[in-house]
């Protein structure tokens, strides 16, 4: 399956929201394309045809709390305020924790589902897999210029 990472820059998908006006089934549609892992899901099957469901009926934020749950399963939902015009939403794992202790994903937008779906693209971006290895590579190409130098001091 593809990552996130691989298969389009994340920032491009949070402007995209950003830039959005409302939630569409197209949108939606390229959220679940291009940010979801797990969907449609073998194991959960309840879980994704209750996505699919919700979609269809055009309950954009039941929606994407119900992306958030299949999804990103680790997380929840911290706070979710509006203030000046401006809906905020924040995802969290350790919901537990003070706020200055917790690391916690934001997104806003006049539009709540389109705030909670910013809040979720981050929150897929920071925990999609890494594609690269434990050992860093190393280049093969040596400068014709690179000359070793011993700097001990035999004196």
């Amino acid at each position: 399956m593809p990552l996130i990472s691989e298969h389009q820059n994340p920032a491009e998908l949070v402007d995209r929201l950003r830039d959005a006006g409302a939630v569409t089934a197209g949108l939606m549609s390229e959220i679940i394309s291009k940010a979801c892992r797990r969907f449609p899901s073998q194991g959960q099957s309840g879980k994704t045809s209750r996505v699919e469901r919700l979609i269809q009926s055009g309950a954009w934020t039941d929606a994407a709390l119900a992306l958030i749950d299949l999804e990103l399963p680790q997380w929840q939902v911290r706070r979710i305020a509006y203030d000046e015009g401006e809906w905020f939403c924040a995802l969290s794992r350790e919901r537990e924790l003070p706020d200055w202790l917790d690391h916690s994903i934001e997104g806003r937008h006049a539009d709540l589902a389109l705030a909670i779906l910013t809040a979720f693209v981050e929150a897929e971006r920071l925990t999609a897999p890494s594609s690269r290895t434990s050992v860093p590579i190393v280049s093969r190409d040596t400068n014709p210029l690179y000359e070793p130098v011993c700097s001990d001091n035999f004196a």
